[in-house]
């Protein structure tokens, strides 16, 4: 009986070959969209999975509160190590400290390579429970070992054997080998943890980090923990929360809290507001997941309208089907046997797209997804993907044809009756309201990133280039390396500072100057520059001066931002003094003696925050700020600097980074979102087009005769498509009028993420209305003009 299904059901494919490349196509195009978008939320909820204690591990996270703002982070205090170990230690199974992940030189023979590592203490390699390949997992015990990842010791050792080898680390110290470790694979965390040092070898290296050891009010560090098997996240919050708090002296005024953000939260849910957790990547997974839905249910829909629209085509089959003993049972069967071939056939056809397509799709998404081939988790999946489609796709049409009386349809008395064609016009008005609220959705989307791009920046991006100088190779050679760049010729001015243009390193607290408010809570981004930094960056003074070289006094001077000078609540700033309370006297205060202009460090989505550069006394520079020559090619200056680099330190690797490009991928993830968007919009369109392109299709077909009579009384071809397309138009605008609301309501609620966003403009939604309106005319004009220009006689002649 199934065979005699499916063999009927391959005749009316084959039969009816427009019909079903529309269908097939269609449907295969939104399983394919569904697929790859499902491939990437898997993908995007399986963050982790490589860790297999990532329900037991968290990171120490703390809140405080700064004039009735509450902030939330991860950078916590050296002295809470103790407390915790000393007083909770039964809460935890491992407490790491851990530095930041930063780039160090390491140096073997002839090779230098940069890579990314973090010191970390000896209990990290079993809470993470890294696959040790060579050497042993505690490994660092030793205050002078190294554990590398696989893909490093590579690069370093070829074919030798790693273990007990001796690396140069930045050029301050030498590390054996003692492990090697399995590289961590890209959708984890710490997958950029390609070296690991000893936390107790940190401690020796710098003097401020010993300071630290009881600095309450120094957040400069991680503290990772794992917690026993036999409790939970919420238990262990509860009961370190009000630590800090306690043993924090003065720290207490900013009421800080602490908690444990479990390792599953890190990647999707890592966003706070006023100290409450709000998400974060989750609603991006959510948002593409909806869209994949509505994706497939758009190509269901087409399935169910081009179904139904040809069930007077059909209906004498079910009349003689009835007439000599069918059952209802029987046709219906029939009909989802038509269902599950055309989706059979859509799903093979969606699996090659996704194939053709996988590639371009992880370049654009910046993933690594493969098609999961050998998981049969997936192909169960598949199979009830295909098996619900089919039943959601084919269950309308079989009711709604299987429901037809026999004598009816022989008698040719089948009356479809004024309402006949209503569930298909609700399927339609349901297609576009989903499509035009996905064109509203991108339109915002987009306007949203061009908003923040076209915001000034505060600096000239173009021709600048910073060169990280984190090794003691580089200690008291500014003056030498920027008389060097500057003569070379591809390099106009230079400055160096102790953060990158693009962002902040170091937010401090304890200033005083005349007119604060005594409960006045300050948090200021410091940045340590040379006297060039506002002329390499182009950075535009506003009041007062820049540093001078020759005025001795600009040691203990400080530029702010113009947020600065509001935040602080000074009229006219230069020449008040600041006076950092964290160090005694006799250090004197910092005198304010010029403001320049805000420029953005962090997200251009944010407010600029409040900013204070100070004079670099002390050499704390972590990158070189170079203006290049703008009379020379990039690439011809980046040559030239280049040689000058290597001839100073032929030790080092050369590396650098284009600022605009820096400050570009601020915006990569919403670009990456809106991108996407864009193409299912442009598919859910497509697909949206196609069920109304074979909609228009039959209803010309179903009228030729009428279309014949008007066309011999005098009608025009504008009359014949008018009569033809105000039908769908109307539905178009009822359309429109649903899914204006929902869009408003839903992209409002989204950029309120946004404190920096754009308004919500009328002209938005009047765009899409009339590009909807317009996508429908061209796709009904074709089989319209098409009914209306042929000859009226070929279709009266039949009777």
């Amino acid at each position: 009986m199934i065979k005699n299904y499916l063999k009927i059901a391959w005749r009316n494919l084959m039969k009816n070959k427009g019909y079903s490349i529309i269908n097939i196509g269609g449907l295969a195009l939104g399983m394919a969209v569904t697929l790859i978008i499902g491939l990437w939320v898997h993908d995007e909820l399986s963050h982790n999975n490589y860790f297999k204690k990532k329900d037991r591990i968290a990171q120490i996270f703390q809140s405080q509160t700064f004039n009735g703002q509450v902030g939330t982070g991860p950078a916590i205090p050296r002295p809470l190590e103790f407390t915790l170990r000393e007083g909770y230690g039964d809460n935890f199974k491992h407490l790491v400290m851990a530095s930041w992940t930063t780039p160090l030189y390491l140096n073997y023979g002839e090779k230098s390579l940069s890579k990314e590592g973090n010191y970390m203490q000896e209990g990290a390699p079993d809470m993470l429970d890294l696959n040790i390949l060579r050497g042993e997992k505690d490994g660092l015990r030793k205050i002078n070992g190294i554990m590398l990842s696989k893909s490093v010791a590579d690069a370093l050792f070829g074919e030798e054997e790693p273990i007990g080898k001796v690396v140069k680390v930045n050029s301050q110290f030498d590390a054996e080998v003692t492990a090697v470790y399995e590289d961590i694979p890209v959708n984890n965390s710490f997958n950029d943890l390609q070296f690991i040092l000893p936390w107790e070898k940190y401690l020796t290296l710098f003097e401020w980090i010993k300071n630290a050891e009881d600095q309450w009010g120094n957040n400069s560090f991680q503290l990772f923990a794992e917690i026993p098997e036999n409790s939970t996240m919420g238990q262990v919050t509860a009961t370190i929360e009000d630590v800090k708090k306690n043993e924090s002296g003065d720290e207490a005024e900013f009421e800080p809290k602490l908690f444990l953000l479990p390792m599953k939260d890190w990647y999707l849910r890592s966003s706070f507001q006023n100290g409450q957790q709000v998400g974060g990547r989750i609603k991006y997974v959510w948002l593409f997941a909806i869209i994949g839905a509505f994706v497939l249910l758009l190509a269901c829909i087409n399935f169910m309208n081009l179904s139904t629209a040809r069930s007077e085509k059909r209906a004498k089959e079910v009349g003689i089907r009835k007439s000599i003993g069918s059952q209802r049972s029987q046709i219906i069967n029939q009909f989802l046997s038509e269902s599950f071939l055309v989706t059979l056939f859509a799903f093979i056809l969606a699996v090659i797209m996704v194939l053709l397509l996988l590639d371009g799709f992880n370049d654009l998404a910046r993933k690594e997804i493969v098609f999961p081939w050998q998981n049969g988790f997936f192909w169960l999946i598949s199979i009830a993907f295909v098996l619900l489609t089919s039943l959601l796709a084919g269950s309308y049409p079989a009711l709604y044809l299987s429901s037809f009386k026999p004598v009816d349809v022989l008698k040719g008395t089948l009356a479809t009756g004024k309402y006949a064609g209503l569930p298909r016009k609700i399927l339609v008005v349901l297609q576009f309201t989903v499509s035009v609220a996905f064109i509203i959705g991108t339109v915002i989307v987009m306007q949203q990133i061009n908003h923040a791009k076209n915001r000034p920046v505060g600096y000239d991006a173009e021709g600048l280039v910073q060169v990280p100088v984190m090794s003691t190779d580089f200690e008291g050679k500014y003056e030498l390396m920027r008389s060097e760049f500057i003569k070379s010729g591809a390099v106009v001015e230079m400055s160096a500072s102790s953060a990158p243009t693009t962002q902040i390193w170091s937010n401090r607290g304890g200033f005083t100057w005349d007119g604060k408010p005594d409960s006045f809570q300050e948090d200021i981004a410091w940045t340590e520059v040379t006297p060039e930094y506002a002329k390499s960056l182009n950075l535009k003074i506003l009041e007062g001066r820049d540093f001078n070289r020759e005025f001795a006094s600009d040691s203990n001077a400080v530029l702010i931002n113009e947020t600065a000078k509001k935040y602080m609540g000074l009229t006219n700033p230069v020449g008040t003094f600041i006076k950092d309370e964290d160090i005694e006297d006799p250090f004197p205060p910092m005198k304010i003696i010029g403001v320049v202009q805000d420029m953005i460090a962090q997200s251009p989505y944010e407010p600029v925050k409040q900013g204070v550069y100070a004079f670099d006394k002390y050499g704390n520079q972590s990158f070189y700020n170079l203006r290049l020559n703008p009379d020379r090619s990039a690439s011809e200056n980046i040559a030239i600097i280049e040689n000058v680099f290597t001839t100073h330190f032929p030790d080092i690797p050369f590396q650098y980074d284009f600022v605009d490009t820096e400050y570009g991928e601020k915006f990569a993830s919403e670009e990456r979102i809106g991108t996407l968007s864009a193409i299912f919009t442009a598919l859910a369109i497509l697909i949206s087009c196609l069920g109304l392109f074979g909609l228009t299709s039959y209803v010309a077909e179903q009228r030729k005769k009428e279309i014949g009579v008007r066309k011999v009384l005098g009608a025009s071809v504008f009359n014949v498509w008018n009569m033809l397309s105000k039908d769908f138009l109307k539905l178009v605008v009822i359309s429109c009028f649903i899914a204006i609301p929902i869009a408003y309501y839903v992209m409002n609620g989204w950029l309120q993420d946004y404190p920096y966003r754009v308004l919500l403009e009328w002209w938005i939604f009047l765009l899409a209305v009339v590009g909807a309106m317009a996508i429908t005319i061209l796709t009904v004009s074709f089989q319209a003009i098409k009914a209306a220009s042929a000859n009226p006689i070929k279709s009266l002649r039949t009777e």
